[in-house]
């Protein structure tokens, strides 16, 4: 069962079935071996292939942990930037309503200045500056909640585009940390298969 789990963890190239091939020679070569001296040498062959062998495993087997535990982190990553986009598509949403709201209260407010040039060709300019005193705080706080929506949207505008920068980041580290691996494991795989002397 051992040897079998060792060859199905060397589909990769590890260079364990070789290993192994090398243990049978070895260990046949020790049975056929005719000095006691040759017997020991053959034996700490065959211990030192072993060694081997158990060291790449464990080690593919940590760098499989390695895999899984890093998998399970971009899902998270993943997840937490869906729930931050959706939540920004709902910002979006809300800012355009406010913006919308400001074009009404534009257009209220030149509707206003209309009403403000009528009124003052009324003969009762008593009455006419009353309406044009409530007709400019009208305005002003008109005019305060336009500049509270700009500024709101632009606080949204800067947060997407953070949120943008964020996405580009990470995937620019996801592809450096896939090349990253990629080079370790051609280069691992080069020193593995290269015969030891």
């Amino acid at each position: 069962f051992t040897f079998q789990k060792r060859l199905l963890i060397d589909g990769d190239g590890a260079g364990d079935d070789r290993r192994i091939n090398l243990l049978v020679k070895s260990f046949i070569k020790w049975c056929n071996s005719g000095s006691q001296e040759e017997g020991y040498s053959q034996y700490q062959r065959m211990l030192s292939t072993l060694s081997q062998c158990e060291f790449s495993m464990g080690k593919t087997l940590l760098v499989y942990d390695m895999n899984l535990r890093e998998m399970e982190n971009y899902e998270k990553i993943y997840k937490e930037i869906e729930c931050s986009i959706a939540g920004a598509h709902e910002k979006i949403a809300e800012c355009k309503k406010q913006i919308l709201q400001a074009k009404r209260i534009r257009k209220n407010r030149q509707e206003y200045d209309a009403l403000a040039k009528v009124i003052q060709h009324h003969p009762d300019r008593h009455e006419t500056l009353k309406e044009l005193e409530a007709l400019g705080k009208e305005l002003e706080h008109l005019s305060h909640i336009k500049e509270s929506v700009e500024d709101k949207l632009e606080l949204r505008r800067k947060q997407f585009h953070v949120l943008l920068s964020t996405i580009h980041e990470l995937q620019q580290t996801l592809e450096n940390d896939e090349k990253l691996s990629e080079v370790e494991e051609a280069q691992e795989t080069s020193m593995e298969t290269d015969p030891k002397p």
